[in-house]
């Protein structure tokens, strides 16, 4: 499984953008998938995820009513669109697939993308 990003780039403060995040390969069920991102000489942290199942959501407080993430499941696609955007949003954004691969193993493998920058000026 392969995930590909897309939809980084540069922004203004109070400006938006929208990041997708697409999967290829042989998936038989989706956990969730999730982006997260880091910022130079930051942890990693979840930004946004949504549930392979029902669909819930969970966002960090940091972009809570900014940013929604979302997905369309016939193209194991998920988005990240980012509204309201502040200097300290600027990181590398790392999509994030748990999937089931092999049909009789429930178990879930976890896929990283290979980052989009995001970078917002002031």
């Amino acid at each position: 499984v392969q995930l590909v990003e897309s939809g980084g780039g540069l922004a203004q403060a109070g400006g938006s953008l929208r990041l997708s995040c697409s999967a290829s390969g042989i998936i038989f069920a989706i956990s969730d998938m999730s982006w997260h991102r880091q910022a130079p000489g930051k942890q990693r942290e979840l930004v946004a995820l949504i549930t392979g199942r029902d669909g819930t959501t969970i966002y960090a407080d940091s972009v809570k009513g900014r940013f929604t993430i979302s997905r369309d499941d016939a193209k194991i696609t998920v988005y990240l669109q980012m509204n309201s955007l502040k200097p300290d949003d600027t990181a590398v954004y790392y999509c994030n697939g748990r999937f089931q691969v092999a049909e009789r193993d429930l178990s879930d493998t976890n896929f990283w993308g290979q980052g989009t920058r995001v970078t917002v000026s002031s």
